[in-house]
């Protein structure tokens, strides 16, 4: 299990948002990936924030409340984001996960964007790594 890395198991393809963009277009979008949540980028594709479902409720009850589509991704996302690298080890973000710390990573290199990871993701490889300790019984 130590050998395996973040990149062995992130996703490369991850729905991403522009702080600039409407909150409206930004639930769409983040209801279309069946993802959690997503990074926020810049132009060149470097993290300035975080945008998760938890982050966008009491904002959009209170736009649909007053039928108001008025605010933007910046106004709810966390800019105090967590990120992780391709290589580091599944160990280390297994333990960095544990307790009330995201349930989503952004995966950086040089802060730009390369993908995401998530606990399905870490779970998955644990998963995997228990499966191959039952084939060779110690």
């Amino acid at each position: 299990m130590d050998s395996l890395k973040v990149k062995d198991y992130m996703s490369a393809r991850p729905v991403t948002f522009k702080a600039d963009m409407s909150l409206s277009a930004a639930l769409d979008k983040l209801l279309a990936s069946n993802q959690t949540g997503g990074p926020v980028i810049d132009n060149e594709e470097h993290v300035v924030g975080f945008l998760s479902e938890q982050d966008m409720i009491q904002t959009l009850l209170k736009a649909s409340y007053y039928c108001q589509d008025t605010n933007i991704v910046s106004d709810c996302m966390r800019r105090d984001v967590l990120t992780v690298t391709p290589d580091d080890t599944l160990i280390e973000l297994a333990q960095a996960m544990s307790g009330q710390k995201p349930k989503v990573y952004p995966v950086t290199v040089d802060s730009r964007l390369v993908g995401i990871i998530t606990r399905r993701d870490v779970l998955r490889a644990i998963g995997s790594s228990i499966g191959e300790c039952s084939k060779h019984p110690v």
